[in-house]
This record gives C-alpha cells, structure tokens and sequence, in this order.
C-alpha cells in the first residue's frame, strides 16, 4: 500500500533493480500463460473466426457499454470527492488506470499520478486520503458480497454442491466482518483510535521485516480519519453505493454481453453462472500478479467460463472457442481501451491550466471540501481512488 499521509509533492525515485526485476517477472508469467498456457483453452485461429464473425451492430454496441463502464467510475469519484467535477474524474481516472494497466507495480504508481492531479486542482492530502480509503471500502464491500450474491442465486437454481457452501459461508463470514470492522471504527472514537493503533503496531512489524522505521500515530489519525469520514457519509452515502454499485455491474454486463454477441447463449452459460465466475476471478486479480491482471484474468475467465459450461452439462469442446474469444474481446475494451484514453487524459491535465488552484499548505483551512484540516489517514487504498482496474 500507499501511504497517503507521507506523501510530499516530489516524487520518490523507484528502486531500479526492483523495478528491472518486477517487469522481467511480469513479462515472463505473461508471455508464459499466453504462449503456453492459453492455447490449451483454445486455439487462436478458432478464435480469431469467432471474432471476426461478429457484425458491425455487435461492435459498435460493445464499445458503446465499454465506454459507459469507464463514464460510471466517474461517479465514484465524484461521489467521495466533494468539488470534483466530472471532466476532472475523467482525466484523473483515465490517466490513473493507463499507469495501472501497463507498469508494474502500476497500481502505486496511478495512486502517485492521481494524486499529483487533485493537489494541482485544489484538493488536500487529507482529502485525498478520505476519498481513497472510503471508495476503496466500499469497492471492497462490493467485490466481497458479488461472489456470496451469486453462490445464493446459484443455490436458488438447484445447484447446490458442498464446495459451493463452504464457499458462501466462507464469503459471508469474511464480508460480515469487513462490515463489523469497519461499522466499529465509525461507531466510537475510543474504538478508532484502538483500532488505528493496532494496524499502526501490524504496520510497524511488517515494515521492520524490510528495515524501514515503524510509523507513529495511527490511532491520533484513525481518530481525525474517523470524524472525516462522517462527515462525508453522512451526505453522500446513498450516492456513493449507488454508483458504486452501477460501476461494478456494468463491467460485469460488458463481459455478459460480449458472451451473448459471439454466441454464446443462455442455455450454455446463464447469467448467473457468469456472474459466479466474473465475482471470483475479481477477487484473484486483485493481487497484483501482473499490471491490471493481465493473462491472470484472461486465463481465469476462460478456465472458469469452461468449466462452468461443462459442469452445466454443455459440452464445453463445442464453445471453447467462443467462450475464449468472447474473454479476449471483453479484456481488449476494458483493459486496453483506457491506455490511449489515459495517454490523452495525461495531456490534457498537463495543457489544460484553467483548473489549476493552489494546494492547500499541509490542508490548513482551504481545503476545499471544507473537511477537517489536519491532514494524516491510516494508509490509503491503493489504485482504488484514481485507477478503475479491470478485472
């Protein structure tokens, strides 16, 4: 993770032997799974066939919800940051989710760049902080309670295995305390100064593993954090899960939706058993194996969109190609689509000076979501306040 509240304006120069080692990693479990592993799945010919056998109606239409997957992130932000406007989300999440996809370590790097971008707007590095722990949580609630919705629907159909409840009841108890936590740090100010402290002391061991000094003063943060983000739920709650929740479902129709335009219908793989695999690769490609997942995705898609097919009693030889080629076009729309997009958004942040303002000095009185002026929040989530990461 990041930590919010030790940035400064400059950046920090990167480890160039970690970073040498980070990309040849990268490269080499992506090369790997395309080159070797992928064509187990499928064969690239036959899939090229399935792709170019959509028409021109079927294109279009994918790029239409492609591009309002991207627009709907906007909101999030917007949401969590009080004086964003919706050009200024589009820059900084276009820009953000380019440096997310393509670099390793991607995901620290966009929350860098984004950063950058709000404090040449206007906005505090406590600000900042709020808006990327509070829209990383409730990201998390939902990339949590997706996988538990759809082992229930999966349930209500009939197809209820031992694994699958293990497997819910495994999601339910995780998601429960997700919320607990998180219901207890906002509940009393004496439990979020604990509860600051002990993540401060885990924080402190961990970073000690790495020879780097222990940090100080979580609980004093959890404490302005908490009061901080009260004041900001207190209003835009409702706004923030609805367009949380939009977000997520529409990248999940853009996979459904590419399935069904290179024919693979409902009595192959329901959207129910789309949504089951499209929730759990999520939570796989969280870990940054690679920039923005990819191959990890890819592969996971294809392998559980297989499976699931088989297990529903659909040979899953007659659609391995479809099933495949539908993955690869939904990867190319929502992962390489946002790289020139972001390019672009880079641009105009760096041309565009009508929407420079002065950063508040340390968040003194200025900042301009009126929040509390002290600046320190435990570590903010990484990639999700700038980087719409497509899983």
């Amino acid at each position: 993770m990041v930590s919010v509240c030790a940035m400064d304006d400059r950046p920090k120069a990167a480890n160039p032997t970690k970073r040498i080692l980070q990309t040849v990693a990268s490269l080499a479990i992506v090369v790997g799974i395309f080159v070797f592993a992928f064509p187990k799945f499928a064969d690239y010919g036959d899939v090229w066939t399935e792709i170019t056998a959509m028409t021109w109606f079927e294109v279009v239409t994918l790029f239409g919800v492609a591009i309002w997957n991207l627009v709907t992130y906007w909101f999030v932000l917007t949401a969590v940051m009080p004086g964003l406007t919706y050009p200024q989300a589009a820059v900084s999440n276009q820009a953000s989710t380019a440096v997310a996809n393509t670099l390793p370590g991607g995901g620290a790097i966009a929350v860098g760049v984004t950063y950058a971008m709000y404090r040449s707007w206007g906005f505090g590095k406590s600000a900042f902080a709020l808006a990327a722990v509070v829209s990383g949580v409730w990201n998390n609630f939902v990339k949590l309670g997706m996988p538990v919705l759809a082992l229930a629907l999966l349930a209500l159909e009939g197809n209820i295995t031992a694994t699958r409840v293990v497997a819910a009841v495994a999601g339910i108890s995780v998601l429960l305390g997700f919320i607990a936590l998180w219901s207890l740090f906002l509940y009393k100010e004496s439990l979020a100064r604990r509860i600051g402290s002990r993540v401060g002391d885990i924080v402190s061991r961990l970073r000690a593993l790495i020879r780097k000094p222990p940090v100080s003063d979580w609980g004093d943060a959890g404490v302005r954090f908490r009061a901080q983000a009260l004041g900001l739920l207190r209003t835009r709650w409702l706004r923030l899960t609805v367009a949380t929740l939009v977000s997520h479902i529409s990248l999940y129709l853009v996979l459904l939706i590419t399935l069904r335009h290179v024919g693979v219908g409902n009595g192959v793989l329901s959207w129910i058993q789309v949504l089951a695999v499209f929730a759990f690769i999520r939570l796989i490609s969280a870990l940054p194996i690679t920039p923005g997942g990819v191959g990890v995705v890819e592969l996971g898609l294809t392998v559980g969109l297989q499976v699931a097919a088989d297990l529903a009693g659909v040979s899953e030889a007659l659609f391995q190609a479809k099933i495949a080629a539908a993955v690869l076009v939904f990867r190319a729309i929502t992962f390489l689509l946002p790289v020139p997009l972001g390019a672009i958004s880079y641009l105009i942040w760096r041309g565009n000076t009508s929407w420079r303002e002065s950063a508040p000095a340390d968040d003194e009185e200025g900042d301009r979501t009126g929040g509390d002026a002290e600046a320190g929040a435990p570590d903010a989530v990484e990639r999700e306040m700038g980087a719409h990461v497509d899983p």
